[in-house]
């Protein structure tokens, strides 16, 4: 009897492990999933500039060509525990310098690195998953342009069970959903711009969106403001609410992406500042775009 309880005891053990193991499986992206693509380094750069990479990647307060050297190094405190930002650079030891194009985009679109584990989604995989395979391709191209830097980031500081990276796999399986947050006409061409610029590599929802006790993004509440993941204060309601931005134009918005100037008279403070000099390095379209997005959301109060 003993025996019997003890086999169907390991025999679930392993089946739990093996579903465990199977459920948690990493999406790789093999050579011959990409397609024949010529890069374009003027769109990589704008997509570069979209996601703001230099503003986590390079070091705090780079100005000018610094901020094309993505040493990493930057230290995000959160509830989770201690993520540092890694080196992008084309540096080919202590950087991505020796990722394939397959490689690169299996990062951006399915949060896995080179060594085929999970990537912890301080990265923000869950936005950049609704990027087109062209775009992230010539975002890739274009990196490889920037200057190598050398320096090793240490690991992340993580207590457990955040630190068992294969459970990522499971967190994926909720969160990890390419699909738009916001149905808009299949005939506006402005709107699908401005969705794809701010759910897409634009990541605003990362920061503009409350997260649930597992810290995935609740699209219920979508950009009505959240907590400062690294505890300091509140990340603003940027939804067309009274608490939000309801009282400015679209004509406002791109103007503020632009310059930084609100039109309360005041200027965008803290990590905007640096998001803001990125979209400003974006075309005129591009900020109209986003605008036009940010007044068509829903209207919700402040997220609490």
């Amino acid at each position: 009897m003993w025996r019997k309880l003890v086999a169907a005891a390991i025999a679930l053990t392993v089946a739990g492990g093996a579903g465990f193991w199977l459920l948690t499986r990493p999406v790789v992206l093999a050579a011959s999933d990409l397609p024949a693509h010529v890069a374009d380094l003027a769109n990589g750069e704008r997509m570069f500039h979209a996601g703001s990479c230099a503003s986590c990647h390079a070091a705090p307060g780079a100005v000018g060509a610094d901020k094309t050297r993505l040493g990493g190094g930057l230290d995000l405190r959160t509830d989770f525990g201690l993520f540092r930002v890694p080196n992008i650079s084309p540096d080919p030891d202590t950087g991505i310098g020796r990722w394939t194009a397959a490689e690169f985009a299996t990062a951006m679109l399915h949060g896995v690195g080179p060594d085929g584990r999970h990537l912890y989604p301080a990265f923000p995989y869950t936005s950049y998953a609704r990027m087109t395979l062209p775009d992230v391709l010539d975002l890739g191209a274009y990196l490889r342009t920037l200057p190598p830097v050398t320096n090793t980031v240490p690991g992340h500081d993580l207590a457990f069970p955040f630190s068992v990276r294969r459970g990522i796999g499971l967190w994926k399986r909720r969160y990890l959903d390419p699909s738009p947050v916001l149905a808009i006409a299949a005939d506006n061409d402005l709107l699908a711009r401005g969705r794809y610029l701010v759910e897409g590599p634009g990541h605003c929802g990362e920061c503009h969106t409350p997260r649930d006790a597992f810290g995935g993004p609740d699209r219920t509440r979508w950009l009505a403001g959240a907590p400062d993941p690294e505890g300091k204060g509140r990340i603003p309601n940027i939804t067309p609410h009274d608490e939000g931005i309801g009282g400015w134009a679209e004509e406002d918005i791109a103007y503020a992406l632009e310059s930084g100037f609100t039109p309360d008279f005041d200027t965008f403070g803290g990590s905007m500042v640096a998001v803001q000099e990125n979209f400003a390095a974006l075309g005129a379209g591009d900020r109209a775009a986003v605008a036009a997005y940010l007044k068509a959301v829903p209207a919700l109060a402040d997220a609490r």
